[in-house]
C-alpha cells in the first residue's frame, strides 16, 4: 500500500477546517468556484471528476488525488474509467505522473470500497 487514503482524507479535513476558519473570505470564493467548475450541464459530475482525478496526478497533489478519487467513485466512475484517465494523466505529465497514477488508481480503489462498507 502507498497510502491509506481515507485516513489522508480524515487528517485533511482538520486542516482546511482551520483554513476555513483563519480565511473565511478566501475559502468561500474558492467554494464558490468549485461549485461553478462542478456546475454546467455539459458534462456530468462523474466527467469532471475524473478531470480533476487527472489534474491532480499531473499537478502531484496528493490531497487532490484523494478528494477527487472519492468523488469520482461517488458519482460513480468505474476502475476502468480511472485506469483510462490515469493512461491521460501520465501522457500529460509524463514520467512523474505515472508515479502519482499508481496512487491515484489505489486511492481510487480503497475509497471506492469505503463507500461500498
Amino acid at each position: 500500500m502507498i497510502q491509506d487514503w481515507p485516513e489522508l482524507i480524515e487528517n485533511m479535513n482538520g486542516g482546511l477546517k482551520a483554513l476555513r476558519q483563519g480565511a473565511p473570505d478566501v475559502m468561500k470564493g474558492f467554494s464558490t468556484l468549485a461549485q461553478a467548475a462542478l456546475g454546467g450541464t455539459v458534462l456530468d459530475k462523474k466527467t469532471k471528476e475524473l478531470i480533476a482525478l487527472a489534474i491532480a496526478v499531473a499537478v502531484r497533489c496528493q490531497p487532490c488525488i484523494a478528494y477527487h478519487a472519492e468523488a469520482a467513485a461517488k458519482h460513480g466512475a468505474s476502475r476502468e474509467e480511472v485506469l483510462e484517465t490515469m493512461g491521460m494523466a501520465v501522457y500529460m505529465g509524463a514520467g512523474p505522473s505515472v508515479m502519482y497514477a499508481a496512487q491515484g488508481l489505489e486511492a481510487f480503489d480503497q475509497l471506492k470500497a469505503a463507500q461500498a462498507g
